[in-house]
């Protein structure tokens, strides 16, 4: 096949062997299969902005550090240069996940190197030896889909064992390996802590596991693991091998809102009422002199 112009520097600098033959293009990327070092891997190709449909990239990239204050001021402003770092941080955000996951022992490709926005990994193979399927082309028996949702569950407490949650998980983004499901797609990986939407895309992401393998075996739909993750994560108490339940119970005592209201009011008055204070000893004050 004609390689790529963004692999060409590749091969030319000796980071990949060969071109083999596209795998897939997605919302944000294009993927090639690849030889180098005499292996199989994938070469993810990432699209310019202009070029890619991921919604919302805003609401992920909340809480992510970046390297310096006049890089941020430039992302905010949305200048040249500030769009550019965006897009760098984007694609470097997946990179980072990778390495942090692979080496907490989350079940991801790993990583082989970035190299001018093409990042490098494991090429994922099925049982067959071709490529791994993803979820949403397999069907399961009962018992497998018990099986992987427990995985898929274990892999989600991992993850936020070192502070990522997915952010976008769902059948279309788990190959299915000869050892079980593999997560891939990362370039949205939200920061647990510093996220305010964090529980939200948790809950989303536990969810549409619970609904994907529900389809196989219904009682799956009735567990509420999300709610025992984040209740774990949030106290301190979530760990890589800590056992889950399934029954979190949520409370069910409403916001006492008229309280809240009775208190900023207080505040306010409380506030008012020095500021007038302040203001009627600076009068006495001056009247003195």
């Amino acid at each position: 096949m004609k390689t790529p112009k963004r692999l060409q520097p590749l091969l030319d600098d000796g980071f990949i062997d060969d071109v083999l033959r596209p795998l897939m293009s997605g919302k944000e990327a294009a993927v090639y299969v690849v030889r180098a070092q005499g292996q199989l891997r994938c070469a993810k190709v990432y699209k310019e902005a202009s070029k890619r449909s991921f919604h919302n990239q805003a609401e992920y990239q909340e809480g992510r550090k970046v390297r310096n204050s006049r890089q941020a001021r430039a992302m905010q402003k949305r200048s040249r240069f500030g769009r550019r770092e965006q897009e760098e941080a984007w694609q470097n955000a997946e990179v980072d996940a990778l390495y942090r996951l692979a080496g907490a022992g989350v079940r991801v490709p790993k990583p082989h190197g970035f190299v001018d926005g093409v990042l490098l990994m494991d090429l994922i193979a099925g049982a067959d030896g071709d490529v791994a399927p993803r979820l949403n082309d397999v069907e399961l028996t009962a018992a497998e889909a018990r099986d992987y949702h427990q995985v898929m569950m274990r892999e989600v407490v991992r993850m936020l064992s070192v502070g990522l949650i997915h952010g976008d998980l769902s059948e279309y983004n788990v190959l299915l390996g000869p050892e079980g499901p593999i997560i891939i797609d990362l370039p949205q990986a939200v920061d647990a802590a510093a996220n305010n939407s964090a529980e939200r895309m948790l809950t989303r992401d536990v969810d549409n596991m619970a609904r994907y393998f529900g389809r196989f075996a219904p009682e799956l739909l009735t567990i509420d693991y999300a709610g025992e993750i984040w209740s774990l994560f949030q106290l301190g108490n979530l760990s890589p091998d800590i056992p889950l339940t399934g029954t979190f119970k949520r409370s069910e005592k409403s916001a006492d809102l008229e309280g809240v209201m009775r208190e900023i009011d207080a505040a306010r008055d409380e506030h008012l009422g020095r500021s007038d204070d302040e203001e009627a000893d600076t009068e006495e004050e001056w009247r003195d002199r």
